[in-house]
């Protein structure tokens, strides 16, 4: 450790840097060929109609399971799914101790009860102002707000200097839940000197302050006082605060409160036994529905992002036993929605509208403040830390490239460029990509993990897109066909632009290829199958325009 001259400090993102989820962040710090490894936060990105079937997204972390010997610790800044989905997951492939706030641990021992044969992770706890030491790593965990309890940025020091990795945060001085940014631990660690700060940039095209969660709260409970019927709120499972500052406006209102979604009681009942729900009433149970008065009730449910097995879906399509909607309630959007999640979430506004329920949402009303910072809030936290290198992460591309621009304008001496694979060296010397490095995408489909290709994603995406025909010929010892071969097409037109079988048509492509070729050559039986197999499909594309996935079977008996 006293030969610094050899070793370097650097910072490797295998996710969550040109994209928004999925976050993976490695630090390490020795001789290039040696170094050692910490892990920061181990999160999941949700799939989209281009993955079929598939469960989760994860981080490809095959960079650090081949140097899993030199791995220390992972330390998770928060408990939202893209910060600590992963872990259950991929913990099993590194297996080294974890660090997680007490409302993480909870939440993700919560959730380890829920999967079947989930491992047993060991972890250590901490909290804010903790100090603790992870191989070379020295790491300081300091309070800021979020939406969700026990937010975390780290400090991360080595001899070659302090990094803060701030983690998701915002400068909120009225929040709902929990203690508001440690501003005088960032000054002083800004006095003490930052070799480079690791920033959160979701918001970094946003003008100004983010409002407060109090301001929200206090928007919410005029609208519940002013709603006649129902009013069901939708917001992020994860959102504690929230949570609660909805369960005191209904309060204040003279409403009893339901919570409707696993995530949801999950996420309440991990905060309960925290005490983040001390001082509210009891909840009522679904099967009180029915006998509260609709005028005295709020649901607080799930589905804030169309998911189409989410309560709130599941509402707009009249699904739940005991729960419903009806003319005259109001719903409240309290979210934004995530990039990508616009069609689900307008068709089920639309289902709500056609039942007659009314609908409010941040364009319309204070529903909901993002817990990331603006560009005043971004430059505060410049300003308390004055960095040597700025580097932004947490972001899609003009995310990132928007900080980039603002930390240049705020006078940070190096702004590093860097996606995710991209090996960032801090020191010594200037900071500078030195390697690039693997890194891309896992998927969770159902019990098992790998790329699309291993799991049969890309196959199923094909199948998709041109469906499936299966062709079974069946031939004697002369190498001649027995009887009519079987063509089974599935998710293919019946008919073509004229009229005619298109089943028919690929049976007697596979007919006429098979027989086209002299009795002395069929005998090479794999080479008989890629010969049908083609004709199969070029005789669909000739009648259809598009190449079905073909699969040919030629038995000889």
């Amino acid at each position: 450790m006293a030969n610094t001259e050899k070793n370097d400090f650097v910072f490797l993102p295998l996710g969550g840097v040109g994209e928004i989820g999925m976050n993976f962040a490695l630090y390490g710090f020795g001789p290039p060929k040696n170094r050692e490894w910490i892990v920061v936060d181990c999160g999941v990105t949700f799939p989209g109609p281009d993955l079929p079937g598939v469960d989760l997204v994860l981080p490809d972390i095959r960079f650090i399971e081949e140097r899993k010997d030199r791995l220390r610790g992972i330390v998770i800044t928060h408990a939202h799914e893209d910060h600590y989905g992963a872990l259950l997951a991929l913990w099993p492939r590194l297996k080294v101790p974890v660090w997680m706030s007490p409302f993480g641990a909870g939440m993700l021992e919560s959730k380890r009860e829920g999967e079947r044969g989930a491992p047993q992770v060991p972890v250590t706890i901490y909290k804010a102002g903790d100090r603790f030491e992870i191989g070379p790593f020295a790491i300081e965990a300091i309070a800021v707000t979020h939406s969700i309890p026990e937010s975390h940025s780290l400090a991360i020091t080595t001899p070659l200097g302090t990094v803060i990795h701030t983690g998701d945060w915002k400068d909120d001085d009225a929040p709902s839940l929990g203690p508001v940014i440690d501003e005088g631990r960032f000054r002083a660690l800004g006095d003490k000197g930052v070799l480079a700060l690791v920033c959160d940039s979701t918001n970094a095209m946003r003008e100004g302050v983010s409002p407060t969660e109090r301001a929200v709260s206090e928007s919410l409970s005029t609208l519940i006082s002013q709603a006649r019927g129902r009013v069901a709120i939708t917001t992020f499972s994860s959102n504690v605060g929230r949570i609660r500052s909805i369960a005191q406006a209904a309060h204040a209102a003279g409403r009893k409160t339901l919570l409707l979604g696993r995530s949801m009681k999950r996420v309440v009942e991990v905060a309960e036994e925290l005490g983040y729900m001390e001082g509210l009433p009891d909840f009522v149970a679904e099967e009180d529905f029915e006998y509260i008065p609709r005028e005295e009730l709020v649901i607080i449910l799930t589905g804030s992002q169309g998911e189409s097995r989410a309560a709130l879906a599941k509402l707009s399509r009249d699904e739940m036993r005991t729960i419903s909607l009806t003319a005259g309630d109001t719903v409240i959007y309290s979210s934004r929605p995530i990039p990508g999640n616009e069609k689900p979430i307008l068709d089920t506004i639309n289902r709500l509208i056609d039942r007659g329920v009314n609908i409010i949402t941040d364009s319309q009303a204070l529903v909901h403040v993002s817990g990331h910072p603006r560009r005043n809030e971004l430059q505060k936290m410049y300003q308390w830390l004055r960095p040597q290198v700025g580097v932004p992460v947490h972001g899609e591309a003009a995310h990132l490239t928007a900080q980039a621009a603002l930390m240049r304008e705020a006078g940070i001496p190096e702004v590093a460029h860097v996606r995710n694979g991209d090996m960032l060296r801090f020191a010594p010397g200037p900071a500078e990509v030195i390697e690039d490095a693997p890194h891309g995408r896992l998927v969770k489909d159902g019990e098992i993990i790998g790329t699309t290709e291993e799991t049969g994603v890309d196959e199923r995406r094909r199948l998709s897109f041109a469906g499936h025909v299966t062709v079974n010929i069946i031939v004697n010892k002369d190498m001649e066909i027995i009887g009519d071969p079987d063509v089974v097409a599935y998710g293919l037109p019946k008919l073509d632009v004229r009229g005619e079988e298109i089943e028919d048509m690929l049976f007697d492509a596979a007919v006429e290829a098979y027989e086209s070729v002299p009795k002395a050559r069929r005998k090479d039986l794999d080479k008989m199958e890629e010969s049908v197999s083609r004709a199969v499909r070029a005789a669909a594309r000739d009648a259809w325009g598009k190449k079905p996935v073909t699969l040919v079977f030629v038995t000889k008996v």
